[in-house]
């Protein structure tokens, strides 16, 4: 009768992260986007490491508050739409707070692994 009981219990789920989360791109969420089409995945993901790149540089700059929170909101709405959560996160912290050293430094290091990431995929 045990085994029958452990067969209809939930599973134990661990955190709920997917391992396609814990990247700097949700490869699942992208291939969602794309219908699995691999060409256009790298196409996407070039395309958002340059719009990432510019808006890395409107957040260094000193321009006033309304232009670095669109740069901010440019970012994060680009990062979610490729997955990238960790950049849409830290893209987040800057459109709500401002930006600091370090909340820039943090929009840096995390659009830096995602460049790296789509790198190795562009391979």
């Amino acid at each position: 009768m045990a085994a029958v009981n452990v067969a209809f219990e939930a599973p134990e789920n661990f955190g709920g992260l997917c391992p396609s989360q814990q990247r700097p791109v949700d490869l699942v969420h992208l291939a969602t986007q794309t219908k699995g089409d691999r060409a256009v995945e790298i196409e996407i993901l070039q395309m958002f490491a340059r719009q990432a790149r510019g808006c890395l540089l409107a957040l260094a700059s000193d321009r006033d508050t309304l232009q670095v929170k669109a740069a901010a909101q440019r970012l994060r709405n680009a990062a979610m739409a490729v997955g990238a959560l960790r950049v849409a996160g830290a893209a987040d912290l800057i459109e709500t707070k401002g930006a600091t050293i370090d909340s820039v430094a943090s929009v840096s290091a995390a659009v830096l692994e995602a460049e790296h990431f789509i790198l190795k995929l562009a391979r």
